[in-house]
């Protein structure tokens, strides 16, 4: 099984959407090891966006992620990196499909609600980042059996 790192962003934090954003994993049938609410450093920001250091976009990146606080949460399933992208949607909001969640709540190009690991590699970096030893925990819920088919890879 996958395990992937999510924030709400302040944008999602600040229009009351933690809630219905985290609800759509769950439903999903991923389920959560891992939750915290956080204002993040400038210096975790800059640690976290490292790779787009030299964009144009990138000092007004980490002065938005710093800006209010965010809502970290980490996620476990099959698959779970490959279907939390789709269910994200589109990078801006304004070209997100209807039925993810940018396409239904995201109408700005800057703020797009929600960052999600896009690599075994990044989900591993990332969540060391946002998460502590201990902080993730080791658990299933009682009906993953409902959730996925004998056959699938459940490790």
């Amino acid at each position: 099984m996958d395990t992937t790192l999510l924030i709400v962003k302040p944008d999602g934090v600040q229009r009351g959407l933690v809630g219905e954003i985290v609800g759509r994993f769950e439903r999903k049938g991923l389920h959560l090891v891992g939750m915290k609410m956080m204002t993040i450093s400038p210096e975790l920001a800059a640690e976290h966006y490292k790779d787009h250091a030299e964009k144009p976009f990138y000092g007004g990146l980490v002065r938005f992620m710093t800006s209010s606080p965010v809502v970290a949460f980490a996620v476990r399933g099959v698959g779970a990196i490959g279907i939390c992208r789709k269910m994200m949607g589109a990078t801006f909001g304004p070209n997100a499909e209807p039925g993810t969640i940018r396409g239904d709540y995201g109408v700005s190009t800057s703020f797009n609600l929600i960052h999600g690991s896009d690599s075994p590699e990044s989900a591993e970096r990332e969540l060391g980042l946002f998460f502590g030893d201990g902080e993730l925990q080791e658990w299933a819920p009682a009906n993953l059996g409902w959730h996925y088919d004998a056959a699938e890879e459940l490790a």
